[in-house]
C-alpha cells in the first residue's frame, strides 16, 4: 500500500466542505443564530384552521367539544408561537380569549329555571363558525383539484379547413311531436290569467227575492232562495240582498225552535194574514 493511501485512511472524514475544500472540524468561534434551526411542521391559515386541525386530529365530535383540554392545547400553541413571532400570535389572541370565556361559562352552575327553558349552549357560536369554515375549506380544496384549463390558462385554438361532409341525422315523427309539446308547455307557462269583473246589483237581487216570495205566497225555506249553480259572487250578493230586505222590514224571518230550519216570507203576506184575521173577527 502506498503512503498516500495510508494517509487518506488515517485522516478522519470531513465534517463539511466549503468551496470544495474539506473541513476536519468546525470553527470554535462559529455562531449559529437560534432562528436558523427552527422547523415549522404545520402552517395554519388562522385560528379557526388551527382549532379544526386539533379537533380532527383528536377525533372529537365537533358538536360536543371538550373545552378544557382543547383550550389548554390551544394556549400551549399560542405560547410557542409568541416565543417566535409575536405579530403572528396576535391574530390568535382573540380566539384564545373566546375559548377561555366559553370554558368559564361552562364551569358556572346552571339554574333549574335556565335548564327548563333550554338555555343556549355556550359552544354554539364556536361550533357554527367551525362548521362554516370547514365547508368553505372543503369547497376550496375541491376547486383546487379541478383542472386548471379555463381557470389558470386557456387553450390555443387553431383553425383547420374541414373537407369532410357532415351527415345530418334523420328527423322522426316522434321527435317533432316532442318538440311541439315543449312549445305548448312554454306557451301555457307564459300565458296570463285574466279575471273578468261581473257586475252584480244588490237592488236587483232584492227584487228577485220579493218576486219569488210573492209567487209562492207563503213561507219559503232559507236554502231554497239560493241558487248554488250561480257561483260564489252571486250567492254572496243574494245574501246581502236578503239582509237588506230584513233591515227594511220587507220580509220576515221565522224559526219554530232552536236549530230548526229558517223560513222566509214577505211582509205583505204578513199584513194580509192580519187583515184576514181582523175581517173574520169583525164579521
Amino acid at each position: 500500500m502506498s503512503e498516500t493511501a495510508q494517509l487518506e485512511i488515517a485522516l478522519p472524514a470531513p465534517v463539511a466542505r466549503i468551496y470544495g475544500e474539506p473541513m476536519a472540524q468546525l470553527p470554535l468561534d462559529l455562531y449559529i443564530p437560534p432562528e436558523a434551526l427552527e422547523v415549522m411542521l404545520d402552517a395554519f391559515e388562522g385560528p379557526l384552521d388551527l382549532l379544526l386541525y386539533m379537533i380532527r386530529r383528536a377525533d372529537i365530535d365537533i358538536l360536543d367539544i371538550p373545552m378544557a383540554p382543547l383550550t389548554a392545547q390551544y394556549l400551549l400553541y399560542i405560547d410557542a408561537m409568541r416565543a417566535h413571532n409575536l405579530e403572528l400570535a396576535a391574530d390568535y389572541l382573540v380566539m384564545a380569549a373566546m375559548l377561555i370565556e366559553i370554558k368559564s361559562r361552562m364551569l358556572l352552575p346552571r339554574h333549574k329555571v335556565t335548564e327548563e327553558e333550554g338555555a343556549e349552549d355556550p359552544r354554539a357560536e364556536l361550533v357554527r363558525r367551525l362548521m362554516e369554515y370547514e365547508q368553505m375549506k372543503l369547497a376550496g380544496q375541491k376547486l383546487n383539484e379541478m383542472g386548471q384549463a379555463g381557470r389558470e390558462f386557456y387553450w390555443v385554438e387553431t383553425l383547420l379547413e374541414k373537407t369532410a361532409t357532415w351527415a345530418l341525422p334523420e328527423v322522426r315523427t316522434e321527435d317533432l311531436a316532442v318538440a311541439w309539446q315543449a312549445i305548448l308547455r312554454q306557451a301555457q307557462l307564459k300565458s296570463h290569467h285574466k279575471i273578468h269583473r261581473e257586475e252584480l246589483s244588490v237592488r236587483e237581487h232584492m227584487g228577485l227575492i220579493m218576486r219569488h216570495l210573492q209567487q209562492v205566497g207563503g213561507f219559503v225555506r232559507f236554502e231554497d232562495l239560493f241558487d248554488s249553480t250561480a257561483g260564489v259572487p252571486a250567492v254572496v250578493v243574494h245574501f246581502l240582498a236578503l239582509l237588506e230586505l230584513t233591515r227594511e222590514k220587507l220580509i220576515e224571518v221565522t224559526q219554530a225552535e232552536a236549530f230548526a230550519p229558517l223560513y222566509i216570507r214577505s211582509a205583505l203576506a204578513v199584513l194580509e194574514d192580519h187583515g184576514t184575521e181582523h175581517g173574520e173577527t169583525g164579521a
